[in-house]
């Protein structure tokens, strides 16, 4: 199977060099010192638990050079996504297939947009990692998840276009789990991530250094609860035991826990928080369901979403 990578870094590359090294024939679409990295010494995979290696494959900038090829993993950050949803119609044949694994849940429908909706397939994924530098991607523990499956018009049934993609990965030795309907999986995180990066965000500090207050553990929860109350008004069933597994993860959590949008925030990057708090305030005031938790934190981080303010 052909796979081009749009978003290379830390996520995409991970999975990237996980199914070139199975044997998958894998594209890099990078730029920059990171494609020059990738070219030169190949992309460097280092993991203390599931073992290092370097992978060599194919990288380039213009997707019109790679052509159209069977699945495209999509995993740009979200502000990304003006340029990078340019990269997608040059890559596309007749059956090619976009996976969005974005963090939000306004992904797929930008990536529909950009190459029509019955290309599309919607996920997320699970894995520690960072661009630790140019061509070398650092993996912490061993989370290596995708969930996925359609999201427009066949929801309802894993499709064999989505068990045909999940049926190479697996020998990649990565963590595949198919679903009748990719939205779910999608606001199942959704309902941790805005609120795990908005306080850690809004505090400047990792998971720790805040979940021992109870008034913020409170407060957590509520947040989360408005993103459930989202989930139904948009017409998605989030899991059933949702927040049971969430609280048993936030209380095994290590404190030392920092979200991505924290991470980028203390390195003066640009934030996603227009894809994560932007976009669940946004909808909720198409629907009138109410958010006052996360509208407080969207406020309080949209200063900074195009990196540290002048």
């Amino acid at each position: 199977m052909r796979f081009a990578i749009v978003g290379s870094g830390a996520v995409g590359g991970y999975f990237g060099a996980k199914l070139a090294r199975s044997g998958q024939t894998v594209t890099f679409i990078a730029r920059g010192a990171h494609l020059t990295a990738i070219r030169e010494r190949g992309l460097q995979i280092q993991s203390s638990m599931l073992g290092d290696f370097t992978l060599h494959a194919p990288a380039d900038d213009d997707a019109t050079r790679v052509g159209p090829v069977d699945v495209v993993l999509f995993t740009v950050k979200a502000y990304d996504n003006t340029n990078a949803l340019k990269l997608l119609p040059p890559l596309m044949g007749p059956g090619s297939v976009v996976l969005t694994l974005q963090n939000g849940v306004d992904s797929v429908e930008e990536v529909a947009a950009a190459v029509g909706e019955s290309r599309v397939l919607g996920g997320t994924t699970y894995v520690a990692t960072a661009l630790e530098s140019p061509g070398v991607i650092v993996q912490t523990g061993v989370h290596r998840s995708i969930i996925f499956g359609e999201v427009f018009n066949e929801r309802g049934r894993v499709t064999p276009r989505v068990q045909a993609i999940a049926d190479v990965m697996a020998p990649a030795d990565i963590n595949v789990t198919t679903v009748a309907d990719g939205r779910m999986p999608i606001w199942d995180k959704f309902v941790y991530l805005a609120p795990f990066s908005g306080f850690t965000g809004a505090a400047r500090l990792p998971i720790g250094g805040i979940w021992t207050d109870p008034l913020v553990r409170e407060m957590f929860y509520g947040a989360a609860k408005e993103i459930a109350a989202l989930a139904a008004a948009e017409g998605v069933q989030i899991s059933p035991d949702r927040f049971d597994r969430l609280a048993e993860y936030m209380d095994s959590i290590q404190p030392s826990t920092r979200s991505s949008l924290l991470i980028d925030l203390e390195m003066g990057k640009r934030i996603e928080v227009e894809a994560l708090q932007g976009a669940a305030v946004r909808r909720a005031a198409k629907h009138g369901v109410p958010m006052p938790i996360i509208t407080t934190l969207y406020s309080v981080l949209r200063p900074w979403a195009g990196g540290e303010p002048r």
